[in-house]
């Protein structure tokens, strides 16, 4: 019996750790991985996980929160080359140009409501 009580404590772990846990990305039908971000008042929130990405082509939805004019600044990590740069009116979602993300990573801010450098630099080959 107890053998029995601690496998469902188990297994009652297990689905309570998936439910919590983000998801990585998706690829659209174009294989493109689709990050969908939120910006609010100075900061941003990601739907998905940011961690493990690989290098490709991926593409930056971002939809305004902050309830004022934003923008949204993109460049690789390594070199900071401009990548896509564009204002978001309030509660609107705007797509980035899709982008060719490599090892040297990428990183993201709002130029407008100034917000700190989000970077992901620990982008892993294949």
């Amino acid at each position: 019996m107890k053998k029995f009580i601690t496998q469902i404590m188990l297994m009652t772990a297990l689905v309570f750790s998936f439910a919590t846990s983000a998801a990585t990305p998706t690829q659209n039908a174009d294989g493109v991985v689709e990050i969908y971000l939120e910006q609010h008042g100075g900061y941003f929130s990601a739907k998905d996980t940011l961690a493990s990405l690989k290098p490709g082509k991926y593409q930056f939805i971002i939809t305004n929160k902050a309830g004022k004019l934003v923008g949204f600044q993109l460049q690789n990590f390594t070199t900071h080359e401009a990548l896509d740069m564009f204002p978001i009116e309030p509660g609107k979602t705007l797509r980035s140009d899709v982008v060719e993300v490599t090892a040297e990573g990428v990183r993201f801010r709002c130029p407008i409501n100034p917000t700190p450098w989000y970077d992901m630099d620990v982008i892993k080959a294949g």
